[in-house]
């Protein structure tokens, strides 16, 4: 029922440069949506009713993950319907979002992450070896995404100026500049590449390195090193201990994110200033 209507939203959302992820999502939510509405056998838009939306949403005991797509994509798509008239008043406007426990954020200690990067420099002696270091790099240091890192590509990257520009997700670029640690492997990696185009990461068929490939590498590492490797705990890690020598503004602007809020939740106590502050605590040292 809802066919023409639904591959007109995604030009419109390709027309004001929704990114691509968030357009898979709607097509992804939408043809699920349609679906879901032939159980009732509908012949009009003008049938859906505000409880179709609501028990869409929660259709198979949709976790909380689930939940939130689904109604991000019915506000999107029925705010779409009225702006060009075929409704007179969006009937997901009001589709209350659920509320998503924050978790705290899990990071690397140093004794941890120093290991992690003792191992991917000893097995560095290789091509894939080298390109596997220098992901690491740039997760650990840098605290990228880890589509931003797969992302990269050889003119991205400026060694004489020490700097890298970042494709982050909704098409933002940046320009971060780099540790000299990371050009110093970037000037072989790059020059055993011997091209000045093209994608940084390669696979060993020569494409683009992909996320599922990197994500299996964290896991073989993971079980060989019995530390849980994941590629956001990098991010944590490199926001926690960024935080601890250049402060919340500069871990913000390293990270990408607009609001101080966002940066926090990647932010942890430094345990080594926790035990200097008690060190100087006035009744450590007094006698009772």
């Amino acid at each position: 029922m809802l066919k023409e209507n639904i591959n007109d939203f995604l030009i419109y959302c390709n027309i004001h440069n929704f990114s691509k992820r968030s357009q898979d999502i709607f097509r992804f939510r939408l043809i699920e949506f349609n679906r879901f509405l032939n159980n009732f056998k509908l012949t009009s838009i003008h049938e859906i009713k505000y409880y179709h939306l609501t028990d869409f949403i929660i259709n198979n005991n949709s976790s909380v993950h689930v939940k939130k797509p689904r109604i991000w994509t019915l506000r999107q798509f029925f705010h779409y319907l009225k702006l060009i008239g075929i409704t007179k008043k969006s009937i997901a406007s009001i589709l209350p979002y659920p509320k998503i426990d924050i978790k705290e954020p899990d990071f690397f200690s140093f004794i941890e992450l120093k290991k992690i990067l003792n191992y991917f420099l000893n097995n560095s002696d290789s091509f894939q070896g080298m390109r596997n270091l220098i992901i690491i790099l740039f997760l650990s240091f840098l605290g990228l995404r880890l589509s931003s890192v797969i992302n990269i590509n050889i003119q991205d990257i400026n060694l004489k100026a020490s700097n890298l520009l970042v494709n982050e997700k909704g098409n933002k670029k940046r320009l971060l500049p780099l540790p000299q640690i990371i050009c110093f492997f970037l000037y072989s990696y790059i020059k055993s590449l011997d091209q000045e185009l093209g994608p940084l990461f390669l696979s060993a068929r020569g494409k683009r390195l992909s996320t599922r490939m990197v994500q299996h590498l964290f896991q073989k590492t993971s079980k060989k090193m019995g530390i849980h490797i994941h590629s956001h705990r990098f991010r944590h890690t490199a926001a926690t201990f960024l935080n601890q020598v250049s402060g919340i503004e500069v871990t913000k602007e390293v990270l990408g994110h607009k609001r101080r809020k966002n940066t926090e939740r990647y932010v942890h106590l430094n345990p080594h200033m926790y035990v200097e502050y008690m060190k100087r605590h006035p009744y450590m040292e007094s006698d009772f």
